[in-house]
């Protein structure tokens, strides 16, 4: 019968074709050439219809077989080759070449920072506190005398869960919720992520802060210029020059926001004779806001009214980009290994 002479032929067709393919990508060739959709296999069996219903059966038996044989002789041949590659890999391979050295991780620039401003300001006295990123309006407004009709609140761009409950809009609701399980003498610091409705190449909706508390008796604003000007310096340099300019903020009265002497152009203004793109020209850089604890906010913690204190609030993300000279907000969240690598 034609189609089982055919059908018996392949094999040492195949077997020819073996003795030829010296790698695994020439196997694979003769692979598809032999047993694919249509090669050699397909082609043949595709006659079968024509027999007649009497011999199909044994036709039917011979191409099982040959096709098992023809399975059997590529992957012999193909384990060979893999064989063979392992050899001759290990033939070649120098122990005494100096090994890889694999890809070491980094802190993320923001934790780095995060960690540097926590360790300078435990070592003013500060313990660090936590909350929930979740918060409800009294903690988030209401106790930081902001009361649902003040304006401040449009101010914050809030992301609102339910009609009482928000994202965090600031780290301040830490601080409420540390007066109200302490008594004051206290001094804290409360680092972590915020958000708000705002996304451009300045600003993103989430990002973190760190803002600090300090209540007792007979503090004022000396304490607060002393520890903010101390601080700064431990971050930014002993040389860097420190001012307070009067500002606006609901839970401090009297507020100030504090300006550090560009890190780029040490206060010049221009870097050669360029003028400089983080001060513009001006020499000073916003660094953080601050104030004294407005009366309202002890009043709704229920501490007494002889106490005093100040707060202050800081962007990890723009310390980091002054400190690591970052020009693009958006390099902190894109992941890039190229970028993160460099913190390692």
């Amino acid at each position: 019968m034609d189609l089982i002479t055919a059908l018996e032929g392949l094999v040492p067709e195949l077997e020819s074709g073996l003795a030829q393919a010296s790698s695994l990508e020439a196997l694979e060739v003769l692979r598809v050439d032999f047993l694919g959709r249509k090669g050699r296999l397909a082609h043949i069996m595709s006659a079968l219809p024509q027999l007649a219903p009497a011999d199909r059966p044994a036709a039917g038996q011979k191409a099982n077989a040959v096709k098992e044989q023809l399975s059997a002789l590529f992957e012999q041949h193909k384990s060979a080759l893999e064989q063979a590659r392992e050899a001759e890999a290990l033939r070649r391979f120098d122990p005494t070449i100096p090994g890889r050295l694999p890809w070491r991780g980094s802190l993320h620039p923001d934790t780095l920072v995060i960690e540097e401003i926590c360790d300078v300001l435990r070592g003013l006295g500060f313990d660090v506190a936590s909350g929930p990123e979740v918060e409800n309006d009294f903690y988030n407004f209401e106790s930081l005398n902001m009361p649902p009709e003040h304006p401040a609140r449009d101010m914050q761009d809030t992301l609102y869960v339910s009609d009482k409950v928000v994202m965090r809009t600031h780290t301040s609701p830490v601080q409420v919720r540390t007066m109200l399980s302490r008594k004051p003498p206290l001094a804290v610091i409360c680092p972590g992520k915020v958000y708000r409705r705002d996304s451009d190449l300045t600003h993103t909706p989430m990002f973190h802060q760190i803002e600090g508390l300090m209540v007792g008796h007979g503090i004022s604003m000396a304490h607060l210029r002393g520890i903010l000007t101390a601080f700064v310096r431990e971050i930014f340099g002993s040389a860097t020059q420190v001012r307070f300019r009067p500002s606006f903020f609901p839970f401090t009265e009297p507020s100030a926001e504090v300006d550090i002497s560009c890190c780029m152009c040490g206060g010049k203004g221009h870097v050669n004779g360029e003028p400089c793109r983080v001060c513009k020209t001006t020499g000073w850089v916003e660094i953080l806001g601050c104030g004294m604890v407005d009366p309202a906010v002890y009043a709704a913690v229920g501490y007494p009214s002889d106490v005093s204190g100040f707060a202050f609030g800081l962007g990890v993300e723009r310390v980091a980009m002054l400190k690591y000279g970052i020009g693009d907000l958006r390099m902190f969240f894109e992941n890039d290994a190229r970028f993160l690598g460099q913190f390692a």
